[in-house]
């Protein structure tokens, strides 16, 4: 069984050499001198356009922004100041909401050289400073033509919104690349809020991260294949992956793996005074990392380190084996007293990699000792079985019912009573009669009731004493891929063509909150009714542990029905002015959705908005109130899909449960990770896999921690029924 110890780590390092700092070895200067390169030297296409269209706007709309100036005696030439610019930008949009937010737009300009601080400085102030486009540059700057303003002028709402997506990592950046003692209190606190979300410090505490915000340095590097630091060579810092990934190199054995975003490495060589144990290199371009020097290490983190090194085996984790040793490791690391997060895992993935048929008798074999003396065979068995219990209890507890449908798991826990229960239980349902409709070719139907058992024979019979004749009656289930050679013969039935006209009449009849309200009830139901077992199921194939996960679908298939019958309102809707009602109630009902944490009809509706057969209704969002565009807009950005759809999560990791969540993100997320890791490696469980698998799972369980109060939000309605706006 391979075990692999934490050593990923936190990254800073000095953008430059500040006054008051200690001295540093000419190789030391000569490598800040290469971190500190910060601008890009070919700034991306996009940004490029970007600045280019901000620029001809500021022409055409307010040319006196850029022009010479002089202070102190000196003239710079086609210059903008900093104030200005974040003025004017706060004017041009409702997605910029703040200063700060400006500051951060401009920022990812001049962090790629469109636009440049007249002093070559890497920080964007809303100050009296300087800039200058990079246009302006050159000294036979183009001309703005009349064509080229009314393009700019077009493009700048999709500009602005853009960098406003792109503008909060950039402030991130510029903070970090602030000399630690010039960071002011916001500068700490959106650092700490960043740390928050770092996977490698997650089992550090909030002291100690807000510690850590007034030390980290920012430190990048353009090129694949840059060496961080060489194996054997002194460990001076802990680093931490901030974008992109690096290459983990040892003599002898080349790369042995790959760390990414989040992951952290260096820290052993610190803890130990050792020497550096492997290799780092660049894996890709453009990598951003994070940085702590020895000395704040040393300060903050090497005591608490090495008290984690010794109470918790050094933070090993299992990353491969076989079943029974994985096994074996939990029970034997297992504290009674303490919640192991390993055996959790351990538990909800068994079935990937052991079937229970295979774990029961494992089970039993590490409640028994084999060797030693009777007292000693006596303690350990004592001892043992407790483990195993608790193991146990926590299986029963995750499984639950699907362990009634196995004769070997039900003798394991010994509940024969149970298991006569569940064949009175099948008998009933058996027994029991339904109802359903049986459709002819003529689509016509006839209802029938049958036992759930029914054979075909029985149904046809019962089709038959309906119809007053049995002959030539063939019972066909008809069903279909979508191919074009088939879908074109079938002719839909009257109830499968949808709506030809909308539900305004009574839909604004009832207010956004109300809808949003039920719509959260209902939604709450299903998704409580999800099974984490169904989640793997349908990660790895149904086969796998649940048979059927049809909680799931019918979550899944929820959000595609909200979505569309926005969708279908929106389109039905004939009349200009009703339209631009309904598009600003349905906007609402997002925002309520989104105020009650049910994420996934918020992003439903949202989706539905943004779907081309709406978005394309010029007229009705041209006479949408600027507070409702206000609103859509930070809806858009909440659903923005850069870096692993960043926004979204931050967003979540601040609400408190009950959540329930934008379901396809996670289902994505574990698909992922199945698709992109092995299960077996020569023959060992990947385990690392299992954990990461997991972890998405327990999110889930994390969101559903706490009830739905319905009671409450009921009281609350019943006392504002007569006070809200019916919108």
């Amino acid at each position: 069984m391979a075990l692999q110890h934490e050593e990923h780590s936190l990254h800073c390092s000095y953008t430059a050499e500040q006054p008051g700092c200690r001295s540093l070895t000419e190789k030391q200067q000569r490598k800040m001198s290469v971190h500190s390169k910060d601008i890009l030297c070919i700034p991306s296409e996009r940004i490029l356009s970007a600045g280019k269209i901000l620029r001809n706007a500021i022409l055409s709309g307010a040319p006196h922004l850029i022009r010479d100036r002089k202070y102190h005696l000196k003239t710079y030439r086609q210059c903008c100041v900093g104030t200005e610019l974040v003025d004017w930008q706060m004017q041009q949009s409702s997605c910029v909401h703040s200063r700060i937010q400006a500051v951060g737009m401009w920022q990812a300009l001049l962090e790629e050289g469109v636009l440049n601080h007249v002093d070559q400085e890497l920080s964007f102030q809303d100050k009296y400073v300087f800039y200058r486009f990079l246009e302006d540059e050159l000294e036979d700057a183009p001309v703005l033509s009349e064509e080229e303003c009314k393009e700019s002028m077009e493009e700048l709402p999709d500009t602005l919104l853009f960098l406003s997506q792109i503008g909060p990592d950039a402030h991130l950046r510029m903070i970090l690349r602030k000399h630690p003692s010039e960071r002011t209190a916001d500068d700490l606190e959106i650092i700490n809020e960043e740390l928050l979300h770092i996977k490698a410090l997650s089992h550090l505490s909030t002291t100690v991260k807000r510690e850590l915000a007034g030390v980290l340095i920012f430190e990048s590097h353009e090129k694949a294949g840059t060496v961080l630091f060489n194996q054997g060579e002194e460990g001076t810092s802990w680093y931490i992956v901030l974008k992109g990934s690096v290459n983990v190199v040892i003599y002898g054995k080349g790369v042995v793996c790959t760390l990414h975003e989040g992951d952290d490495f260096g820290k052993l060589a610190l803890v130990n005074d050792a020497p550096r144990a492997a290799s780092i290199v660049l894996r890709e371009d453009n990598c951003h990392f994070l940085r702590v020097d020895k000395e704040d290490f040393n300060r903050i983190l090497r005591v608490r380190l090495r008290v984690c090194f010794i109470l918790c085996c050094c933070r090993y984790k299992i990353m491969s084996g076989t079943p029974e040793k994985i096994l074996e490791h939990l029970l034997e690391m297992m504290r009674m007293d303490s919640h192991f997060t390993e055996s959790d895992d351990f538990v909800l993935m068994h079935c990937v990699f052991i079937p229970n048929s295979q774990l029961c008798p494992v089970l039993i074999y590490h409640a028994e000792a084999l060797q030693g003396s009777e007292q000693e065979k006596k303690d350990y068995t004592l001892n043992n079985k407790r483990r195993v219990i608790h193991l146990v209890m926590q299986w029963a507890a995750v499984h639950g019912e699907s362990l009634q449908h196995e004769e070997v798991s039900l003798d394991f826990l010994e509940v024969s009573l149970l298991l006569k229960q569940l064949y009175k239980y099948l008998l009933i349902v058996c027994l029991s009669a339904v109802l359903f409709k049986v459709y002819c070719c003529d689509h016509t139907y006839t209802t029938i009731r049958v036992p759930v058992a029914a054979s075909v024979r029985e149904v046809i019979g019962a089709v038959g004493d309906k119809l007053g004749s049995v002959d030539d009656l063939l019972l066909v289930n008809l069903s279909s891929a979508g191919g074009e050679s088939h879908s074109s013969y079938l002719i839909p039935l009257p109830e499968q063509e949808g709506p030809s006209t909308g539900t305004l009449a009574t839909f604004e009849l009832m207010s956004s909150k109300d809808v949003a309200y039920h719509m959260t009830s209902y939604d709450w139901e299903l998704f409580h009714c999800v099974h984490e077992l169904e989640l793997i199921s349908h990660t790895y194939g149904m086969q796998c542990v649940m048979k059927t996960t049809v909680n799931l679908d019918l979550f899944l298939r929820r959000f595609n029905e909200i979505q569309f019958w926005v969708i279908t309102e929106m389109c039905l809707c004939s009349q200009l002015s009703k339209r631009v009602q309904l598009l600003k109630k349905f906007i609402k009902i997002a925002a309520h959705c989104k105020e009650y944490k049910n994420l996934n009809a918020f992003f439903a509706v949202i989706m539905g908005l943004s779907n081309p057969a709406v978005s394309r209704l010029a007229q009705t969002w041209e006479k949408l109130p600027s507070k409702f565009k206000k609103f859509y807009r930070e809806f858009e950005n909440l659903m923005d899909p850069s870096r692993n759809h960043r926004a979204y999560r931050l967003t979540v990791a601040k609400l408190e449960p009950p959540i329930i969540p934008f379901m396809p993100l996670l289902i994505k997320d574990m698909t992922f990770t199945h698709e992109g890791n092995k299960t077996f490696i020569d023959n060992l469980v990947n385990f690392e896999k299992m954990r990461m698998i997991a972890n998405t799972v327990k999110i889930v369980r994390h969101c559903r921690s706490q009830p739905f109060s319905k009671l409450h939000t009921i009281i609350s309605h019943q006392r504002k029924q007569h006070t809200d706006v019916l919108i």
